[in-house]
């Protein structure tokens, strides 16, 4: 389990209205996929219905809305910028109309970025570490907004050390961001749990989770419903929320700031019992 006194703590962030405190608590990151071919098979295009299940998500406790209109499973089919944002458009218009909750867009495109944000979003989640677009890092920076940047390993070659090519490949992250304009007080890292690894290399990076901690910046994992987790316990998709629970717990006690997830209400519940092992005296608990 992670010594957080070992490591300081990032300062505070702000992503739209609210005042993110890392250290004090987990926060929940709600998954709404607007892509008819999501992996887990919960994409939505229905306007009303999205709007239903983001305000079913803040109700359960929610802290922000990560929207994504491109499917980022394996061997996806990709779109482009015209037919993500027209995706996008569609569900992003009415929940931020209606809802106050951060939003973040994940999209690897700088175009889609740059309408979402001038849309309402209040942050960007790049699968691609903002690097598969060349205009994405100025894109970002032109915001103003957050950015989580994640490490993606498909296509990469793999250097023997899970960690090692994870921390290398969100230092190129970082350096592509700032070089832009990007300040770092506005990166969230993710190690890409399920991007390209396999279940034995994605357990081995849950476990090493603490060595992120060296970035210095806030991390955030998205374990949730994922293949790793149907190989260990042979369910499909949509039946792998004590499977993610599992995984939620662990990288909460190894030092997750913010966890991505499809079941919002119950890995609510699951952050706050571990926050209350892991984060005793911010959780006011009695002696």
């Amino acid at each position: 389990m992670l010594d957080r006194s070992r490591h300081p703590v990032p300062q505070p962030m702000q992503i739209g209205r609210t005042t993110f405190e890392w250290g004090t608590r987990t926060y929940v990151m709600g998954i709404l996929n607007a892509s008819p071919d999501s992996f887990s098979g919960d994409g939505l295009v229905d306007p009303d219905e999205a709007l239903r299940r983001a305000e079913a998500m803040v109700a359960a406790g929610a802290d922000l809305i990560d929207i994504g209109a491109e499917s980022t499973r394996p061997d996806f089919d990709a779109v482009d910028a015209d037919e993500e944002w027209r995706r996008l458009q569609l569900v992003l218009g009415p929940i931020r109309r209606a809802l106050d909750v951060p939003i973040s867009v994940d999209t690897s495109k700088a175009e889609v970025a740059r309408r979402a944000v001038e849309y309402g979003a209040n942050a960007i989640n790049d699968v691609t570490g903002c690097l598969g677009d060349p205009g994405m890092p100025r894109a970002i920076a032109a915001a103003g907004v957050p950015v989580i940047a994640m490490h993606n390993q498909r296509g990469r070659e793999f250097g023997g050390d899970v960690m090692k090519d994870v921390r290398a490949g969100l230092r190129e992250a970082m350096t592509a961001l700032m070089t832009a304009g990007v300040p770092e007080e506005r990166i969230i890292v993710d190690p890409g749990y399920g991007f390209g690894w396999g279940p034995v290399r994605d357990f081995e990076m849950l476990r090493r989770l603490e060595e992120l901690k060296r970035l210095g910046r806030p991390v955030l994992i998205g374990t949730s419903r994922k293949s790793s987790i149907g190989y260990v316990i042979d369910r499909p998709a949509q039946d792998r929320v004590f499977g993610t629970a599992a995984t939620i717990a662990i990288a909460i006690a190894n030092g997750a700031d913010i966890v991505r997830v499809h079941d919002v209400e119950e890995m609510v519940r699951v952050a706050r019992v571990t926050d209350a092992a892991v984060r005793p005296a911010a959780n006011g608990l009695p002696a």
